[in-house]
């Protein structure tokens, strides 16, 4: 199938552009700069140059992709409403995005401490909240993922609904490449449409 990664080129893209590879898949790539995608070229790998912040080269860039799935984040230099332009490119298709655990419906679950360090990040949270009520009113699947790590693919992972989260104290951390298998998952086989799953390693 034809996967298409946003942000492509930030760490968990990259993640998500090399399994999705890895699987078989033909991928369109896309980034605001695309030879930042430190992916090898292949003839599967199609990469494609666009900007969330620009509503017409983003929706040109997206335009009849029937599944997306989003690494996007927040870069240190980014200001509030990159997340919720990204969201609301995604007008149609199949959707799986990447959130963060501890904001919006997953915060009680993921306790004090974790919430705690998520107010540092300001005014960005709001941006992940309405970024994330997007999404899931389109009926795409958000993903609420601990810290993330650079380690490696744990054999041990495994989805769960937010209802099924487990109580912590402590902030839970997740690779990457765990995270990127489970959008990839949901992507090939949709569990968890129009709500919120956790990547889990144990």
């Amino acid at each position: 199938m034809e996967i298409t990664v946003l942000a492509a080129s930030g760490a968990t893209g990259l993640q998500l552009t090399r399994q999705a590879l890895d699987r078989g898949h033909t991928v369109v790539a896309i980034a605001r700069t695309p030879g930042r995608i430190a992916v090898p070229d292949h003839p599967r790998l199609t990469r494609v140059a666009a900007d969330v912040r620009e509503p017409n080269s983003i929706a040109a860039a997206l335009h009849d992709r029937e599944v997306v799935v989003s690494g996007l984040g927040i870069a240190g230099r980014d200001k509030p409403g990159v997340l919720t332009a990204g969201a609301r490119a995604l007008s149609h298709g199949r959707v799986v995005w990447l959130g963060a655990y501890g904001t919006g419906p997953s915060a009680s679950a993921a306790g004090p401490v974790t919430r705690g360090l998520l107010r540092l990040l300001g005014d960005q949270i709001a941006d992940k909240v309405a970024a994330d009520a997007l999404v899931l009113a389109a009926g795409g699947t958000v993903f609420h993922a601990a810290i993330l790590t650079d380690g490696p693919l744990s054999p041990d992972r495994r989805t769960v609904k937010l209802g099924d989260a487990p109580k912590r104290l402590l902030p839970a951390c997740v690779s990457r490449a765990t995270v990127a298998a489970a959008l990839l998952d949901e992507a090939e086989n949709p569990a968890y449409a129009g709500s919120i799953a956790l990547p889990l390693e144990r």
